[in-house]
């Protein structure tokens, strides 16, 4: 059965960072497009990063650029996402995704097959 399980969330500082984790089950992240996405209260769910390692290819957010990043541990397949330099427009419920969207949707939330429960991140003074 395939499966995301999210971690790392919490409550943070103004300027701190933090790496979200992302483990899967019943998949590898080599075989599909993986993309984190936040959402705020009282808003829509906004996109934040994207990678596809198939292809060798990175997106990311205007708001975030510079400021989060993905990575991964093949070993453990689990996907990361750190960030740093937070503010606190950046309090949002994170969820991870993975799936085979169509290009033209690999930086948004649309076209992902398997999401996480979603991680809290606070960041307040």
């Amino acid at each position: 059965e395939e499966q995301l399980v999210e971690s790392g969330g919490g409550l943070v500082s103004p300027g701190g960072s933090l790496r979200l984790s992302c483990a899967a089950s019943g998949f590898t992240f080599s075989e599909v497009a993986m993309t984190w996405v936040r959402q705020a209260p009282g808003k829509e769910r906004e996109f934040v990063a994207a990678r596809r390692w198939s292809q060798g290819t990175t997106y990311s957010a205007d708001s975030v650029k510079g400021r989060f990043s993905i990575s991964r541990d093949t070993a453990i397949n689990t996907v990361y996402l750190q960030i740093d330099s937070l503010k606190p427009e950046d309090t949002a419920v994170y969820y991870c995704a993975a799936g085979r969207p169509i290009v033209s949707t690999i930086a948004t939330e649309r076209g992902y097959t398997f999401w996480g429960q979603g991680t809290q991140v606070t960041v307040s003074a």
